[in-house]
């Protein structure tokens, strides 16, 4: 469960991280209330996707007059599909320099993964793709958690101010406890800044382990504090596994390795997918009638790609439930189909026995995530 930034400033303080001083705004009075931050300050839009900066989401105020113009503006404001609810007014920071921290987990190598970076503030995607020497990167053993020596040594392989080592050093090793003991799948800083007050988590991007909620009483606060969108909470209702994303193109499929295949072609043809659907081994008519109602409640998505490769599967059940959800319906998108392996023929059969002039029946993989992004413009 990815976590506000406020939601993540307060993990900070209980595994006392170095960070602004702050107050959360819920709503336009909150600002009459006396706060103790002194100014500049800056107005930050508490919102789950990226680029609010360049949205307008981030303002620096040198006066109250200035916070409450701000505060106006940016409260109500959509970012990429996100309401504004609420925000975080800051102290503002004297920035000497700024570095990219972060720990996740590398499932690949059963190990968890730290990379360090002198190029904070940036893009960590870009430095990876453009200057790799410039990212740092470290696979820590869980069982034996991350040595004082290798913290250093990061440090001085990524080129970080060494007047600051001892610092530096220690924010790293709390950062790491709060990623292992918050039972968190990620922890990222960018940036992790040098500043007037000393070395300063300036940023917050925590991802919580919800198959860990038993262990953390604060848990089910921090999930009500989180809104769901209408697609997510229909899909926990009926049981479906699905994760909204920031795309266009519904995705459903049973695996979730195919399901994470065919996000990869879509995106390979240009296009990106409005979530990750996995309808799971075995599914039946019931199963796919439910996961296209979930689609209908997302408005971004604009076609779908329906990817089954039977297995447990059985092809003639998907397709029979394509049929029953759709039968007699005014589709609002385009729907592309793939079906193969278990009955598969069958499952085409009962397809094109019941056409509808807005399904389309794709050969292979590449052919229908082409169609579907194609559908989708």
């Amino acid at each position: 469960m990815d976590l506000f930034e406020y939601q993540g400033k307060s993990l900070y303080a209980k595994y006392d991280i170095a960070h602004p001083n702050s107050f959360l705004v819920n709503k336009i009075e909150d600002l009459e209330q006396s706060f103790d931050l002194n100014y500049p300050v800056v107005v930050k839009a508490q919102v789950l996707v990226g680029g609010r900066g360049k949205a307008g989401g981030i303002k620096l105020a040198n006066n109250i007059e200035e916070l409450n113009m701000y505060a106006n503006k940016i409260l109500g404001m959509d970012i990429k599909g996100h309401t504004v609810e609420r925000i975080l007014v800051e102290e503002a920071s004297e920035i000497k320099e700024e570095y990219y921290l972060s720990f996740t987990l590398d499932r690949s190598a059963k190990k968890y993964l730290m990379m360090l970076s002198a190029k904070g503030g940036m893009d960590i995607e870009a430095v990876a793709d453009e200057n790799p020497d410039d990212l740092t990167m470290i696979h820590i053993d869980p069982s034996k958690g991350l040595d004082e020596d290798v913290v250093i040594e990061a440090i001085l392989n990524s080129n970080l101010n060494q007047d600051y080592q001892p610092e530096l050093a220690e924010i790293i090793t709390r950062l790491f406890k709060l990623f292992v003991d918050g039972d968190c799948d990620l922890v990222e800083v960018n940036p992790l800044a040098v500043t007037g007050s000393g070395v300063m988590a300036l940023d917050s991007k925590v991802s919580l382990d919800m198959n860990a909620k038993y262990r953390h009483e604060d848990f089910d606060q921090i999930e009500k504090e989180i809104p769901i969108p209408p697609s997510e909470k229909l899909a926990k209702e009926k049981g479906l596994n699905f994760i909204k994303l920031d795309g266009s193109v519904g995705i459903i499929g049973n695996g979730a390795g195919l399901v994470m295949s065919t996000l990869d072609v879509v995106a390979e043809f240009g296009g990106s997918a409005a979530n990750f659907l996995d309808i799971g081994g075995g599914a039946k008519a019931e199963t796919v009638s439910a996961a296209l109602e979930v689609l209908e409640t997302d408005d971004s998505v604009s076609s779908v790609f329906i990817n089954i490769f039977g297995g447990i599967t059985r092809c003639d059940l998907v397709a029979q439930g394509i049929v029953e959800a759709t039968k007699g319906k005014d589709l609002k998108w385009q729907i592309v189909i793939r079906l193969d392996g278990t009955n598969a023929t069958e499952g085409l059969k009962i397809l094109r026995d019941n056409p509808n002039e807005k399904i389309i029946i794709a050969e292979t993989m590449n052919q229908a995530a082409e169609l579907a992004v194609k559908g989708n413009n």
